[in-house]
Formats: C-alpha cells, sequence, structure tokens
C-alpha cells in the first residue's frame, strides 16, 4: 500500500468523527440566553474534543510525510491509533451527558491515553521501519510533550473520582500545549529537502 491510500483513508474516518461530534450536540431548548447557557457545557467538551481530532489529523499529516514505505506492521498500527481515537465521540457524549459524573470523565481521559500510546506504538512502528537515523527518529528526540500529555492524563483518570473538573482542566491544558502546532517533523522535513 502506498502512503497516500494510507493518509486517505485516515483523514476519511477523522472527517466521519468530528461529522459524529456534531451531530450529537443537542439543540438548546428556547430560544433565550438561559437556554444556550444550558448548552454551554456540552460546547465546551463538543471543542475540546474536536481540537484534540484536530492535533491528531495535523500530526497524522506530518507523521506520514516521513514515510517512505508503509509496511502491514504501520498499517496495523495506524489502525490501532484510529479504533482509539474513534471512540472520542462516544466519551464526548457520554461526559456530555453526564458532566459532572466522575466514571466519564475517567473514560474520556482513558481514551486519550490510549491514543497517545497508539500514538507513540505507531511512532515506533515508523521508526523500527525506517531506522534510528530515519527522518522520523530525529524530529521526535525525546518527545518531551509527548511525555508530558501522557502524565497529564495518567493524573486525570484517577482525579476525576476527586472531582470531574479537577480532570477536565488537565485535559484542556494538554490540548492547550499542542495546540501551538509541533514542527519538529515539519523543521526536520524542510532541512532534509
Amino acid at each position: 500500500m502506498n502512503r497516500a491510500r494510507l493518509e486517505a483513508f485516515s483523514d476519511g474516518v477523522f472527517a466521519i468523527l468530528i461529522t459524529i461530534m456534531v451531530l450529537e450536540l443537542k439543540i438548546p431548548h428556547g430560544a433565550d440566553w438561559t437556554a444556550l447557557h444550558a448548552a454551554l457545557p456540552e460546547f465546551l467538551l463538543y471543542t475540546l474534543s474536536f481540537v484534540f481530532l484536530g492535533i491528531y489529523w495535523t500530526n497524522h499529516h506530518h507523521l506520514f510525510h516521513t514515510v517512505e514505505h508503509v509496511t502491514g506492521g504501520i498499517l496495523w498500527a495506524n489502525l490501532l491509533l484510529l479504533f482509539w481515537i474513534s471512540l472520542v465521540p462516544f466519551v464526548t457524549a457520554w461526559v456530555g451527558e453526564n458532566p459532572l459524573a466522575s466514571l466519564p470523565a475517567a473514560s474520556y481521559g482513558t481514551v486519550m491515553l490510549l491514543s497517545a500510546w497508539a500514538w507513540v506504538f505507531l511512532q515506533n512502528r515508523i521508526i523500527r521501519h525506517h531506522g534510528p537515523q530515519s527522518q522520523l527518529a530525529q524530529a521526535i528526540g525525546r518527545d518531551a510533550k509527548g511525555w508530558v500529555s501522557q502524565i497529564g492524563y495518567l493524573l486525570a483518570i484517577p482525579l476525576a473520582f476527586v472531582h470531574p473538573w479537577i480532570a477536565d482542566a488537565l485535559y484542556a491544558g494538554v490540548a492547550l500545549m499542542w495546540i501551538i502546532p509541533d514542527r519538529r517533523i515539519e523543521r526536520r522535513h524542510e532541512h532534509s529537502d
């Protein structure tokens, strides 16, 4: 399989997930500010999940610019990532229905953590195939942002049982950290051309 086909399939999955999430948003019951205010928590959660999917999509795009050959291992690692990311609409809807409940908030973090681990697994499969001197291996380095993200999720999951808003704040913090595009791969790609 060539890289373009894998990217097109992955792009389609991301587009479908975003569509599913927006269709899950409920229209406010009423036409005043009170009705809109009641829908605010669900909208903020949708925004957070949209940002996470956008981060994964843009970084996935950059990641696959470093891939010269797609192997079966890379295909399966990509599918594992897409599996965990495909659960984002589910946990987003669950938290949206139960914004003050601990288990949905912890489940949201669990999906985010497993998505992050699947991302690392995918990166490692690509590096294993292309070698330690590959563009990707050189660009990733120690991946401090990746480690901080995982620690944030690992803290947020049990803290969701203290209070869901603590977990939500940590999730938002991770998203804010990644909203600034990760240019490591882009810079490395520009230097290699």
